[in-house]
């Protein structure tokens, strides 16, 4: 059916972070028509439908509970809801899916049940992931809870609000300089900037089918290649425990890889420190068709489907990998991704070796 697969875009923020009010502002753009937003409502603080301003048919309300546990398999069901409605012709159009997250949730159990599903994987793609961080109370929430840190760790897009409350400018620097060592990939963007819109904030995804492109390099987060922050940035590290826990890193190969390699590296990945792998995205130049690159993208233990794009971008070939990880041992990562891209280092087996005895390499 025409107009499948439906782009779904995660908004998640801590509480307070001002997700319902970006909301409310973003729905009145011409160009969010027919887009159905669901609404996770937590507890007793129910958001006030009065909030949302285009409540009735447009906002899908689950039941209280939290997004990252109870109300996942209604999520399903709703997504699921919104895909028969559109093919019993009860919804005219469906462009585009919101799922706004509860404050204290982990993202990453909404992004795998929409990459999860059989019958979802093929009626929506995840388009990206947008967070909204507080500036006047973003470092101590960082500071006590972890499940911000991911927050951040996993988005496309940060949106910084209420930067017109902080008195301090360093304060405020001092903030962003942090987001940007949690997350290099990601775009910052503020909140109260004109600029920060739909076309800032959606269609985050590698393959824009509107366009029929590809942009590689952005959908990767160009910024991971610049690891060596200044001196400065490393000042404030000692005192964020859970950032130092968040690590963002690339893995690169020049030149084609057989998929069964790719293949085996990621199960050998996952099911060593899945848990540990908040998100990856990946773009591939298969031995068995290098002329069109394979895409991945996955959250902890969960791969969506690879898709083959029908080209490369100009001049962009080979292997790169962006890993996003919690707690993960990097130096095991590097040495099972250059030993399946037949680069071991001294000591470390070959891929026919770790073919045949996948627990070879030390760390797993």
């Amino acid at each position: 059916m025409s107009g499948f697969p439906i782009p779904v875009s995660v908004l998640t923020g801590f509480l307070g972070a001002g997700k319902t009010t970006l909301l409310n502002r973003l729905l009145k753009d011409p160009a969010l028509a027919d887009t159905a937003v669901i609404i996770n409502e937590f507890g007793e603080v129910a958001i006030d439908h009065l909030l949302v301003e285009q409540a009735s048919d447009g906002i899908i309300q689950l039941s209280d509970g939290c997004l990252c546990c109870t109300v996942r398999g209604e999520l399903v069901d709703t997504l699921a809801d919104l895909v028969d409605r559109l093919q019993t012709g009860r919804i005219a159009r469906l462009a585009r899916v919101i799922v706004e997250t509860t404050g204290l949730a982990d993202p990453a159990p909404v992004l795998q049940s929409i990459m999860a599903h059989p019958a979802l994987v093929q009626a929506f793609r995840l388009d990206g992931v947008i967070t909204l961080v507080d500036a006047v109370n973003g470092n101590a929430t960082l500071d006590a809870h972890v499940e911000a840190v991911k927050q951040v760790a996993v988005a496309d897009r940060i949106v910084l609000s209420k930067a017109d409350l902080v008195t301090d400018p360093d304060e405020l620097e001092t903030l962003r300089a942090r987001l940007r060592q949690i997350n290099p990939g990601a775009d910052l963007l503020d909140v109260a900037d004109t600029k920060t819109g739909v076309a800032a904030l959606f269609d985050c995804g590698l393959y824009n089918p509107a366009t029929k492109s590809a942009d590689v390099r952005r959908w990767l987060g160009e910024a991971h290649d610049h690891h060596h922050h200044d001196g400065h940035d490393h000042e404030h590290d000692h005192g964020h425990g859970h950032d130092q826990r968040v690590r963002s890193y690339s893995l690169v190969h020049d030149g084609p890889v057989p998929f069964s390699a790719i293949e085996m590296f990621l199960d050998l990945l996952r099911s060593a420190h899945g848990e540990r792998l908040l998100r990856m995205k990946g773009v591939i130049e298969l031995s068995e068709d290098p002329s069109r690159p394979l895409v991945i993208h996955g959250v902890q233990k969960i791969l969506h489907p690879p898709v083959q794009l029908p080209s490369w971008p100009d001049g962009q070939r080979g292997t790169r990998l962006v890993l996003i990880t919690l707690d993960m041992p990097e130096d095991y990562v590097r040495r099972l991704f250059a030993a399946f891209t037949n680069r071991p280092s001294i000591d470390t087996p070959d891929r026919a070796a770790l073919e045949n005895n996948p627990l070879a390499i030390a760390g797993g």
